[in-house]
């Protein structure tokens, strides 16, 4: 083949090919919604388990598949739950309600008072103070419940609801989310707008700062009501009467009594477990609309 020959041959263009970004788009959709399936799954097992286990009586409970109803006995579990011991069952659903609610409560508004003077007042230490806050999450909370046991021996608070609501009232971890909150919502320019017209410190907080702090207000009051109703250690060694015990040391002393007295009460604890994630429940849909955004700020700042 001659040189001109070899130059008239028409040659053949290769195109790159470029990856389809559509395609990436879509691999890693099916991607997040199979792990998403997954962890949903992981998740909600236990729940269905639990839902299960308290419509079976003490036979269907170890006989039956443990994961698909044997009869349809809810009905005289709750009866048996709220009857026996004369109904201590309630008596510690409004302990955990008293602890939980009005611990938390009183817990916010401190957590918001404390979190508000950190972020808008200027004094000397403020930052070491907020030092102090953030390097207390590095401290479990196990590790104080001794040291407040013997505090409270020494001032005669064991075994009261003290004892429990005043750990409550103190949570770094809110203090920092409340001082987050209010460097993201309170401008500096509202709150001297407030002073020149002659509003004092304490009617600014109430009337200004908590209004819109409602967010933010509610996510810490979530957090620490789960928190506070999950408590298991910190009622375990303060709390000694079955009258001041919460849901959960109670259903764990039921636990024991098989082994201690032999009686068989798995059926009453089963049923009382899942009662005690309906607060919990309620609580997360009735205020989803301010933790959710509240938890998007938090993550924004």
């Amino acid at each position: 083949m001659t040189l001109t020959e070899e130059r008239a041959k028409p040659h053949t263009v290769r195109r790159l090919t470029r990856p389809d970004p559509a395609g990436r788009t879509r691999g890693g959709q099916r991607f997040l919604l199979v792990g998403l399936t997954l962890a949903s799954v992981y998740s909600l097992f236990p729940v269905w388990w639990l839902i299960v286990a308290s419509t079976k009586d003490r036979t269907g409970l170890y006989q039956s598949n443990g994961l698909w109803f044997s009869g349809w006995h809810l009905w005289d579990n709750l009866h048996q739950l709220f009857t026996y011991e004369d109904g201590i069952f309630l008596r510690w659903t409004a302990n955990s309600f008293l602890y939980a609610g009005v611990g938390s409560l009183g817990g916010t508004l401190l957590a918001l008072a404390t979190g508000y003077g950190l972020a808008r007042f200027q004094f000397p230490g403020r930052n070491l103070v907020f030092a102090c806050v953030v390097g207390s999450f590095l401290i479990p909370i196990a590790l104080l419940t001794l040291p407040l046991y013997l505090l409270f021996s020494e001032i005669g608070l064991v075994d009261t609801p003290w004892a429990m609501l005043i750990p409550c009232l103190i949570n770094p971890f809110s203090v920092y989310l409340a001082k987050v909150y209010t460097e993201a919502t309170i401008p500096y320019e509202l709150l001297e707008a407030a002073r020149i017209d002659g509003a004092g410190e304490l009617r600014i907080f109430f009337s200004i700062v908590l209004r819109m702090m409602t967010t933010g207000g509610a996510t810490v009051f979530l957090l620490a009501f789960v928190n506070t109703w999950n408590a298991f250690f910190l009622p375990l060694t303060v709390l000694r009467g079955e009258e001041n015990w919460t849901l959960n040391l109670g259903l764990y002393n039921w636990s024991g009594k098989r082994l201690e007295s032999g009686v068989d009460l798995t059926s009453l604890v089963l049923t009382g477990a899942l009662l005690s994630i309906v607060p919990m429940a309620i609580m997360m849909v009735a205020m989803r609309r301010y933790w959710r955004t509240g938890v998007t700020l938090g993550a924004l700042k």
